[in-house]
């Protein structure tokens, strides 16, 4: 069952997008709905036995990370605050199901949004069960990811995109924070497990606690929607109204305050982080509730008073009361939804505006919606005996009941938020059903309530609006419940308060906020409706309008982010990314990578010059290096120089030089290289090993065998010239005769001849230069010590202009070898046609 109510929303997710086509709407409305509606009946029941009986449940399915420095397992923990929040989340994510039906029943793209609604509650089902901080990550980044996907849902629209991508890139900075803060946790603790990060945190340093708790809050701050990272908030109105509902309400902004309630254990050790808190959330606030006032879309006004509420939960837990935070959080779930789905009903029926002031006289024409807006509203104002006045107040009432001076600035702080909540309340309702109509004509002859998909919804949340604060009191805040027995919430002892809230707060203080939301409520319905031109014409004077403008443009803040914060980044991460992505790493990387390998495999190839000089000398130089520095040296690098020097001499690739037969463009075989090679064993092996002086050659031997070569370059040329004139002569002619194929064969016997000539011009040319190589069969049999190789090829070094003329005359000999039989194949080729 435990693991059902984490699957089952996944299951309905993968049905209604991979195959929504198969099984169209219905079937996609009716999976998603079902599957969510008995994780809802699930969660209830683990609620009971876990919740009500203190009974914790804990699931691993199967390791995840396993070394020897760390464990994570993929596992789920229930405890009581585990089953706490699993009430809210299922059942107003239940009811937004049922509530799209109706609203999303226009759309084209049905089975999406319903496969997007499924997995964001998957999402967050991860967060709130995972048993360690890297899995709550997971969920984490999955709620970010499918608000994004939720509020785009309407990709068409240019706002929607531009909404989506402010949240996604807003909670990226708190995001940033939070995984600072779990590697500062893994760091200190060793591991990421709830249980053994907070058995340890009563041992750990105050000041590491305090960073890793100030990294916890501005991971919070990001998703909670606090003052300075608040901005994404209203921009994601954009998207469905169920959207807002669902992640307004239970979901994503309540994922802040619940890593901290989930935290307390570890938070309480230090002080700083508490006060952070604490007036992190009083100036959320009163901040939110200022701009709240001066809004004009419904939607709008309606996030600011999450964001106002969100501060309220966290002044809870700054006070260390997180039982009251947790009961807030859950209350609040219920009439926000509530206030959401009224608002989107309004919007259903007035075709889709959402400026208020277009509004005016809907009670006649939606009375249900108007009544359960109503009582939402009420409840936000913490009205007596409405679900949100047993928590609201009673923060309040704990703000007072410490005794330091931030306490009671704060409860000043919360108290005047309080009074412009029920400001911006009573003006909702007052314009949206109260005052004249002031829209046009069609939008209320058209304006109906919606089907019974979307007031069934309506019904059941304005039923939890008024009972659920009343019913569960006792258990979340009573005085001896043992609800939270299971430590799922630690308190520590020095900072217990809630026997001097409950005795030590005089009444006037506990009844001030009730006073000032009563007598505020009808002062604004008075000065609405009997002194209405006067707001209007101090609204329209100078000090009016700036007032209003400052406080509409919501304090200047996304301005001031957007002329110096965010060119700022997006300058820096420019020039970053011009200095390093595009510049250093590119060159060092891709582009340097690339070019130094390939100058090196360039150099490398240029080792395989084809002279066996040349693997002698590297083989005699690693010689010498390894006598030399054998002491020195712990790799045998020469003995690797040998190797590699005998794989090039043996090698099957051309050892001719190809920087000297480039222009000739022609290939030498291996074989005919083999051939040589043992010409030269048996010419060498036929030189007295005796006569050294042999190795000596003069300049006039060597001009004499210059002369010898050129000028059988010169006669074979000619020879070959006067070949290719003849044939070019005799086949261009008309009507060739049996003399002109006689003629043709004596072309074959020249080329034949010709083709000798080569053969026999080649051998002459190496048999001038044999003598001066005989050391080489030596090196390659190893028949001579290596002393005496060393001293025999130091004197063979003077002489490397010898082995260069050989070389390149060998290839000129080959490439007319080569040019002679090509042409006789072309002579007889071209007889056979005759």
């Amino acid at each position: 069952m435990y693991l059902a109510i984490i699957i089952l929303p996944l299951l309905g997710s993968i049905a209604s997008g991979f195959f929504g086509r198969k099984i169209g709407v219905s079937g996609s409305q009716i999976i998603t709905c079902t599957a969510v509606i008995m994780t809802t009946v699930f969660a209830v029941v683990a609620f009971f036995e876990v919740g009500l009986n203190n009974i914790p449940v804990s699931i691993e399915l199967f390791r995840w990370i396993d070394s020897e420095s760390l464990y994570v397992s993929w596992g789920f923990h229930f405890d009581s605050l585990t089953v706490s929040m699993l009430i809210p989340v299922l059942i107003v994510s239940s009811l937004v199901h049922i509530y799209s039906i109706g609203y999303m029943s226009h759309d084209p793209h049905i089975q999406r949004f319903f496969s997007y609604l499924s997995l964001f509650t998957f999402m967050m089902l991860i967060l709130v069960t995972a048993d360690n901080y890297l899995l709550m990550f997971v969920g984490w980044e999955g709620v970010g990811v499918c608000s994004y996907l939720l509020v785009a849902f309407w990709y068409s629209r240019i706002p929607a995109n531009q909404s989506s991508l402010s949240a996604f890139l807003t909670n990226r900075v708190g995001d940033c924070f939070l995984t600072v803060g779990m590697f500062a946790i893994l760091w200190a603790f060793g591991n990421l497990d709830y249980a053994t990060v907070f058995s340890l945190a009563p041992y750990m340093n105050e000041n590491v606690v305090t960073i890793i708790g100030i990294c916890l809050v501005i991971g919070a701050m990001a998703k909670s929607s606090q003052v300075g990272l608040h901005v994404w908030l209203p921009m994601a109105m954009e998207g469905p109204t169920p959207v807002s509902a669902l992640i307004h309400a239970a979901t994503m902004v309540t994922a802040g305050v619940y890593l901290l309630m989930r935290s307390s254990p570890l938070i309480e050790y230090s002080s700083v982080v508490l006060m952070i808190c604490l007036w992190l959330g009083a100036i959320t606030t009163v901040f939110s509730s200022l701009i709240g006032l001066y809004q004009q879309d419904i939607k709008k006004v309606i996030a600011y008073s999450t964001m106002s509420q969100l501060g309220m939960m966290v002044i809870a837990v700054g006070l260390s009361s997180y039982g009251i935070a947790l009961f807030h959080l859950v209350n609040h779930a219920f009439y926000k939804a509530l206030l959401f789905l009224g608002a989107g009903a309004v919007i259903h029926a007035v075709a889709d505006n959402q400026d208020f002031r277009r509004y005016g006289g809907l009670r006649a024409f939606l009375p249900l919606t108007y009544s359960v807006m109503l009582i939402a509203s009420l409840s936000l104002v913490a009205f007596p005996f409405m679900t949100g006045f047993y928590s609201k107040d009673f923060i309040l009432e704990s703000a007072y009941g410490q005794y330091y001076f931030s306490g009671t600035v704060v409860y000043i702080i919360a108290t005047i938020g309080a009074m412009f909540t029920t400001l911006y309340s009573v003006k909702v309702l007052y314009l949206t059903f109260l005052t004249n109509p002031n829209g046009p004509l069609i939008n209320y002859k058209n304006a109906h309530e919606g089907d019974i998909f979307m007031s069934l919804p309506l019904m059941i949340l304005a039923v939890f609006s008024i009972f659920f604060g009343f019913v569960t009191k006792d258990m979340f805040i009573g005085l001896g419940s043992g609800f939270f027995s299971d430590n799922a919430l630690f308190i520590h002892p020095s900072h217990e308060i809630m026997l001097d809230t409950e005795f030590g707060v005089a009444t006037l203080f506990k009844l001030l906020p009730l006073m000032f939301t009563i007598s505020l409520s009808v002062l604004a319905i008075l000065l609405s409706e009997f002194l209405s031109t006067t707001l209007i014409s101090f609204k329209l004077s100078r000090t009016g309008y700036n007032i209003f403008s400052f406080f509409n443009q919501r304090f200047l803040i996304e301005l001031f982010y957007n002329r110096f914060v965010t060119g700022t980044v997006l300058k820096l991460g420019g020039q970053t990314t011009k200095v390093l992505d595009k510049g250093s790493v590119e060159y060092i990387g891709p582009y340097g990578l690339e070019k130094g390998l390939l100058n090196i495999s360039s150099n490398i190839s240029n080792l395989n010059t084809g002279s066996v000089t040349t693997y002698a000398l590297y083989i005699t130089t690693a010689v010498v290096l390894y006598m030399t520095f054998s002491s020195y040296i712990d790799v045998n690098i020469s003995l690797l120089s040998v190797l590699l020097g005998f794989t090039l001499l043996l090698s099957n690739k051309p050892v001719y030089s190809t920087a000297l037969t480039s222009s000739s463009q022609i290939t030498i075989p291996t074989d005919y290289f083999k051939n040589m090679v043992a010409l030269f064993k048996t010419r060498a092996n036929s030189v007295p090993k005796n006569r050294p002086e042999l190795i000596a050659v003069s300049g006039d031997d060597l001009h004499s065998n210059r002369q010898y070569v050129d000028s059988k370059k010169v006669d074979l040329d000619d020879n070959h010239s006067q070949i290719m004139n003849r044939a070019h002569h005799e086949f261009t002619r008309p009507n060739a005769t049996v003399e002109q194929q006689l003629s043709l064969h004596d072309l074959v016997v020249s080329s034949t001849e010709a083709l000798l000539n080569s053969q026999s011009y080649l051998d002459q040319a190496l048999q001038a230069c044999i003598n001066h190589l005989y050391i080489i069969p030596f090196l390659i049999t190893g028949e001579t010590p290596v002393f005496a190789i060393l001293f025999s090829w130091l004197g063979l070094l003077r002489h490397e202009a010898i082995r260069i003329i050989l070389r390149y005359y060998i290839c000129n000999a080959y490439t007319y070898i080569c040019n002679a039989y090509t042409y006789l194949k072309y002579s007889l080729k071209n007889i056979w046609k005759k």
